[in-house]
């Protein structure tokens, strides 16, 4: 079992992960203030697995838990969903001290993370995240959001759980597909902020693929200690924080062009990656190899490094809705180096544009 603490003083938690959590659950919840009322959220995928054996386990813990189901899928991160949960959670008679447990992926964990964050103004909230790409990404960190039809996560907030637990046996029933999508943000974490790391997903490769227990864990565990260290130093995203958006901008819009259907996140951040390392390029930031390596890598991860069904235009359009806009500007995080990128709003439209169009099938 690996613990990873994200200090943010008096908001601080711990990241368990390990085989077989239930004892460590258990502990931490009768070690908590709640409310005997709980709510535990996960999706249609999930539920059959794992929603009642959890739901025992919290039961077990001295909770009086509320299973809610929701649609698998990226289109139940809506403010229709969100009512509805919230209605759930009136029902059953929660109050300001009941937990709220997310048990999915990220849709999950970001909607479960919006109905903690502003029911009765916020009430506690635990993450226990499933798949790869919410162990590495959406579980840590404390962004919670849900998708407009104009753009995805425009309505959130910063709110950080209590506690998260990565039980790595859930993994064995992901696809492999998935398993891809969560290494699409792995090796943004070497690229970012770790070149050593970049070079452990190299020489470990097949051990990743096949979730050979020691490398699956380092994986996760450098993953998390990387983001809660930038997290640590920037929780709101008001400077460094930023750089763990490389390579979002292009994927928000790859996923919003191809209705959230043809790519998951990991997918398209692999794409907005390649798109990112372009420009750098022709911003004379780093070599082309960088670049051809990166698409090498991304490959040998089972991930794209081009987007069909998408145009120059409107991805160009869409980049401005994004989030990371501000005043007409968008900031780039960009590549300076395998290990090492910065940020800037000084890129050409026709750059943009030469990028997009080399990222498009």
């Amino acid at each position: 079992m690996r613990t990873v603490n994200v200090n943010l003083g008096d908001k601080s938690y711990d990241i368990i992960i390990g085989h077989d959590l239930k004892k460590q659950i258990v502990d931490f919840i009768q070690g908590q203030k709640f409310s005997r009322k709980a709510l535990l959220i996960t999706d249609t995928n999930i539920a059959p697995l794992y929603g009642e054996k959890v739901q025992a386990i919290l039961n077990e813990a001295g909770l009086d838990t509320k299973l809610a189901v929701i649609l698998a899928g990226e289109q139940s991160k809506s403010l229709a969903c969100a009512e509805d949960l919230y209605t759930q959670a009136i029902q059953h008679g929660l109050d300001r001290k009941s937990p709220i447990i997310a048990l999915g992926g990220g849709v999950v964990g970001d909607l479960a993370g919006f109905i903690a964050a502003t029911f009765m103004r916020g009430v506690p909230f635990i993450q226990m995240p499933t798949s790869l790409l919410a162990q590495v990404d959406s579980s840590v960190g404390g962004k919670v959001a849900v998708n407009h039809a104009l753009g995805k996560n425009l309505i959130g907030a910063f709110y950080q759980p209590k506690a998260v637990f990565m039980d790595l046996d859930m993994m064995k029933s992901l696809p492999k597909r998935e398993i891809a999508t969560g290494l699409g943000e792995v090796v943004k974490y070497g690229y970012i902020y770790d070149k050593e790391f970049y070079e452990y997903l190299l020489a470990h490769k097949d051990e990743i693929l096949n979730l050979k227990s020691e490398a699956i864990s380092h994986v996760i565990a450098r993953s998390c200690e990387i983001k809660a260290d930038v997290v640590s130093q920037d929780e709101k995203e008001a400077g460094l924080r930023a750089i763990l958006n490389f390579g979002h901008t292009l994927a928000h819009a790859i996923e919003k062009e191809t209705q959230y259907k043809k790519y998951n996140h990991g997918e398209a951040v692999a794409i907005g990656m390649v798109g990112a390392a372009k420009i750098s390029n022709k911003l004379g930031m780093i070599d082309e190899k960088i670049v051809t390596d990166m698409e090498k890598l991304l490959a040998m991860f089972n991930l794209p490094e081009k987007a069909q069904d998408c145009s120059v235009e409107n991805i160009y359009a869409d980049i401005f809705h994004d989030k990371k806009t501000v005043n007409g500007k968008v900031n780039w995080v960009l590549l300076e180096e395998i290990g090492k990128v910065c940020i800037s709003s000084n890129v050409s439209e026709q750059i943009v544009k030469e990028a997009i169009a080399e990222i498009l099938a």
